[in-house]
C-alpha cells in the first residue's frame, strides 16, 4: 500500500501479523473487497494483506473502497471511490468482504448523525447484497464496544458478547450505538434468508499511527496536542473507564477472525493491559511529553457527540482462545504512536 511515513516501527507493526497463528495459504488466490480501507484500521489492515501476499507470493486481489479515489503502483491494488451509502456492484469474484468504514469520532456524530446511521446501515446492507451474489465468501462486520451501552451493574470482567448494558435510543448521539447494532442484526438476517456467512469484531476504542487529522475522539485529541507541544486537555473529571486497543493489534485480530472465527459469532477486541480511566490516559501522555493536563470545559457540538457511557470495558477471552493476542498494552502503544505521529511531522 502507499507509504504512510518513515518510521522504522510501523513496519514491525505490519509484520507482527506474523505471529498469529494462522495457515496464510488460506488467502491463496482470493480476492478482497474492503470498505473504509484508507481508515484507522483499514489501512494497517491493508497494510498486513500486502505484507502477507509478497511475503508468501498469495496472488491476492485487493479491491479497496474510500471515499476519494486514489492510485496504488500494485498490479493487484485496485481503489474505488465510493459511497457505500449507494448500492453498487462489483465484477468478478469476491471471497472476503470487510465492511469496516463509519462515522467514528464525536463531531462526526453530533454534526452528521442521520448521515452516521446511513453509513452504517445503508453500508453494511449494499456490502451484504455483494456477499449474498458471492456465495461461499465470508462476511465480516466491524462493530464496537458502543453496542453494549453502558456497565451500570460493574460486570467483574466487563462486558462479555453476550452482556448488554444501558443505552437510550432516543438520543441524537446514540447514532452510532443503535446503528452498529443494527448492522449485526442485518448480518444475522442475511445469513438466516440468505445463507450469509459473517463474523463480527467488536472493537473496542482505538488509536495508533494511522489516526486521521480530524479525528475527535478524546484519545487522539490528547495525541495531537502532545505532537504539537501543547498541554493536554482534559475536558471532563477524566472518570471514564475505558478498553482501548492499538491499531495494528485491531486490524491482526480482523485477519484472525477471517479465518478463524465462527460463522455467526460476535467476538470482543480489547486487551485487559489498556483498560484506563480518561485521566489516567492523559497523564500518561503528558508524561511522555512533559507537558500537563489542563482541564477545559467542552463547547455544546463537541459536547452532543460525546460518549454517554462511563464504563465500558470489553472480556476478550473469547477471541483470545483462538490464539490472538495484543502485541503492544497502552504504555507502548502510546510511546509508538507519538514517535511515528512526530516523526511524520
Amino acid at each position: 500500500m502507499d507509504k504512510v511515513g518513515a518510521a522504522d516501527f510501523y513496519a514491525e507493526d505490519i509484520e507482527s501479523v506474523l505471529k498469529l497463528d494462522c495457515d496464510w495459504n488460506n488467502f491463496r488466490g482470493k480476492t478482497f473487497l474492503i470498505s473504509g480501507a484508507t481508515g484507522l484500521i483499514g489501512t494497517p489492515l491493508v497494510d498486513m494483506l500486502v505484507f502477507l501476499n509478497e511475503k508468501f507470493s498469495l496472488d491476492l486481489k485487493l479491491i479497496l473502497l474510500s471515499r476519494h479515489k486514489k492510485e496504488s503502483d500494485r498490479e493487484f491494488i485496485r481503489y474505488i471511490a465510493q459511497n457505500v451509502c449507494q448500492p453498487f456492484d462489483i465484477d468478478g469474484r469476491i471471497d472476503f468482504i470487510v465492511h469496516a468504514a463509519s462515522n467514528t469520532h464525536p463531531l462526526q456524530y453530533s454534526e452528521f448523525p442521520v448521515e452516521t446511521v446511513e453509513t452504517n446501515v445503508f453500508g453494511s446492507y449494499n456490502l451484504l447484497k455483494i456477499a449474498e451474489k458471492n456465495k461461499g465468501s465470508r462476511f465480516l462486520l466491524v462493530s464496537s464496544v458502543e453496542v453494549y451501552g453502558d456497565d451500570r451493574t460493574g460486570l467483574e470482567k466487563g462486558f462479555g458478547e453476550k452482556d448488554f448494558g444501558y443505552l437510550d435510543c432516543n438520543l441524537p448521539r446514540s447514532c452510532y450505538n443503535e446503528s452498529k447494532r443494527l448492522c449485526e442484526t442485518l448480518c444475522a438476517s442475511f445469513s438466516a434468508e440468505k445463507k450469509i456467512d459473517y463474523v463480527i469484531a467488536r472493537l473496542c476504542r482505538c488509536y495508533g499511527p494511522t489516526l486521521k487529522k480530524d479525528d475527535s475522539k478524546a484519545l487522539s485529541q490528547f495525541l495531537k496536542n502532545a505532537v504539537r507541544g501543547e498541554n493536554i486537555v482534559l475536558k471532563s473529571e477524566g472518570n471514564q473507564y475505558y478498553s482501548y486497543i492499538y491499531s495494528s493489534d485491531a486490524a491482526a485480530a480482523l485477519l484472525l477472525l477471517l479465518l478463524k472465527g465462527a460463522g455467526g459469532e460476535a467476538y470482543n477486541v480489547s486487551d485487559e493491559k489498556s483498560n484506563v480511566t480518561l485521566k489516567s490516559l492523559a497523564e500518561k501522555i503528558a508524561r511522555c511529553s512533559n507537558l500537563q493536563v489542563i482541564f477545559d470545559l467542552p463547547g455544546e457540538t463537541e459536547k452532543k457527540g460525546f460518549s454517554r457511557a462511563q464504563t465500558a470495558i470489553l472480556n476478550s477471552s473469547k477471541i483470545k482462545a483462538l490464539g490472538w493476542r495484543a502485541n503492544f498494552d497502552i504504555d507502548g502503544g502510546i510511546r509508538r504512536t507519538l514517535s511515528f505521529l512526530k516523526s511524520s511531522l
